[in-house]
């Protein structure tokens, strides 16, 4: 990730702030004990113990509360005091006495006063008086619970989410930027548009795609694999499992089986769910013995990988326990790296010029210097990789910036980082350089001195994981997908139960056109015929009614509040058609 900008500022002012909100739910649930209350990135949060539940019609009270406070001027003091003297100020709190309590000898104990009457367990700092921050806005967003120090063993608390910006223009910018996230969100729209479900009977993190999820997974994967055939790639197909002593061999075991599914041992044999796909390639390349003219050697395949997520941290199709890789793996001499890497470079920015992405640049990860062990390899392997990557990245151009401990385990990587319409900062693509699994695997091509050399080994991922670019793809369009990738693509209405047969002609023209297409002729009216439709972002939507049957026309409505009429069929196949093959955003 970027390096995060902080704005002391309004951290400062965020701090204060979790403070007026102690005091107001003090002033209005007398009984309420605090915990902590910090500042984060979008405002603040205060973890209380309160028996009373607060639901979303309390807020504005708490508010208003709030707003008081701040037109009263009350001055924010600091006033430092003994430890001893703090357990007793809050000795009918347990969570302040147990955190005064694990303060180091001698770290200084503060308690911050907000005007005469109510004081605080704090190091600061804060602003000079609460008038200060009448400009800010701020609003309470949502209450959840939450453990007290994030343990499920011990009491659950009420967290008071509140946004908490400079100016009452920035909250309500925010604000919207939140509803928009939710519009955009890949989870609400994968099931609005029955791309894909989970259930918790089938498992946590393991997605299940629908028809429409499918049929947008069978077009991506074509897609790419069709660019990669372009560029002399051949595809395989490996198991989703294998032996421990593969992942032994290639080293994820010791450096990365924390994050695999258990073993499972069978015949007097163990197995493991792959995480990844490289030690299958690797073995396969060993198959042969090459020449250093076959040399490069692209592998590539669309592979399902599984690794164990904690529930926590699963997130829809983002990251989840189970998803497919577009994977490969590039064989090649030394003196082909350069050309390689810039061929592949070459390939991520003409699939982003078919998807529209603009926003993005290129991240060389390196290795954490501060920690090596995480990393298997000798330092002069690992300098050497860095250091070709720099200057290949260089020779391009491209825009790109350095991030320690970013790097995978066995080698540097380049990775695309793209700013999605959320605003975030998303890896989509990557390009690692190993030296280290050619070692691992003894991998030997014969140079041209008829001698046994080591090649090297290119990872590459364009689409990344399948699952994670259908979730940006769906929060990046709006789940509006281009026609060309659109699972359904245009639907067939009637305007009555008369239009039927007309209705079907045209529908089996779409469809022997190798169209995506639906007939929707139920005895309904066409007004939520067409609702229907839209909620489900079909591209295009064929009306046929008496006129048009008469005609023998059809009445289009496309998306951009598109309404056409007296079209010929043809005409528009022709126009589909034109869309599809030339991917138009």
């Amino acid at each position: 990730m970027k390096e995060k900008i902080i704005d002391s500022e309004l951290e400062t002012a965020r701090h204060s702030l979790a403070h007026i909100l102690a005091k107001a739910i003090c002033d209005l649930y007398p009984e309420t004990k605090l915990t902590i209350g910090p500042a984060i990135d979008d405002g603040f949060y205060y973890d209380i113990d309160l028996k009373h539940s607060i639901t979303p019609d309390e807020y504005s009270e708490i508010e208003k509360r709030m707003t008081a406070i701040i037109n009263k001027g009350e001055k924010f003091t600091k006033v430092v005091v003994s430890k001893a003297k703090a357990l007793d100020l809050f000795k009918d709190n347990e969570y302040k006495t147990e955190i005064i309590e694990e303060l180091p000898v001698g770290e200084e104990v503060s308690i911050y006063y907000t005007g005469d009457d109510f004081f605080d367990l704090c190091r600061g700092p804060h602003v000079e008086s609460t008038n200060k921050l009448q400009s800010y806005g701020f609003k309470i967003h949502s209450v959840n619970g939450a453990y007290w120090r994030g343990s499920e063993k011990n009491k659950m608390l009420q967290r008071v989410y509140v946004y908490a910006f400079k100016t009452k223009k920035d909250l309500a910018e925010h604000i919207q930027r939140v509803e928009e996230a939710k519009q955009r969100d890949h989870r609400k729209l994968g099931k609005d548009l029955n791309i894909f479900m989970f259930d918790e009977l089938v498992g946590k993190g393991l997605p299940m795609w629908l028809p429409n999820g499918f049929t947008l997974r069978r077009l991506l994967s074509d897609y790419i694999m069709d660019k990669e055939i372009a560029q002399g790639y051949k595809h395989v197909m490996t198991p989703s499992l294998g032996n421990v002593e593969l992942y032994k061999t290639s080293g994820h075991w010791d450096h990365y089986k924390d994050d695999m599914f258990p073993a499972m041992e069978r015949d007097d044999e163990t197995y493991v769910l792959r995480p990844m796909n490289c030690p299958h390639h690797m073995v396969m390349f060993k198959r042969n013995l090459h020449s250093y003219k076959d040399l490069p050697i692209r592998v590539a395949e669309i592979a399902n990988d599984f690794r164990f997520e904690d529930s926590g941290n699963l997130c829809g199709l983002e990251r989840a326990r189970a998803f497919t890789q577009n994977d490969s793996h590039i064989f090649c001499r030394p003196d082909q790296i350069a050309d390689e890497i810039r061929g592949v470079i070459n390939l991520i920015l003409d699939v982003y010029k078919d998807f529209g992405f603009k926003n993005y640049t290129l991240r060389l990860s390196l290795r954490d210097k501060n920690n090596v062990e995480k990393y298997f390899g000798n330092d002069d392997l690992w300098v050497k990789s860095e250091n070709s990557l720099r200057e290949i990245i260089k020779s391009t151009g491209a825009n790109y910036y350095e991030a320690e401990g970013e790097a995978a385990f066995y080698g540097p990587k380049i990775d695309v980082q793209v700013e999605s319409a959320l605003g975030h900062d998303v890896t989509l693509s990557t390009i690692q350089l190993d030296y280290q699994l050619p070692e691992k695997f003894e991998l030997e091509y014969i140079d041209e001195n008829s001698q046994k050399v080591r090649p090297v080994v290119i990872h590459r991922a364009i689409l990344g994981s399948l699952d994670r670019f259908v979730a940006f793809l769906l929060e990046e369009t709006k789940g509006l997908l281009p026609l060309w990738l659109a699972p359904e693509q245009v639907r067939v209405l009637t305007l009555t139960d008369r239009n039927n047969s007309y209705a079907e002609s045209i529908y089996s023209v779409l469809v022997k056109q190798g169209l995506r297409t639906s007939l929707d002729d139920r005895n309904e009216k066409v007004g939520y015929k067409i609702r229907e439709a839209m909620s489900l972002k079909i591209p295009y939507l064929i009306i046929v009614g008496d006129e048009e049957e008469k005609n023998g026309t059809i009445s289009i409505r496309g998306r951009g509040f598109e309404n056409k009429s007296g079209l010929n069929l043809q005409d528009f196949v022709e126009r589909l058609e034109n869309e599809i093959k030339t991917k138009k955003i």
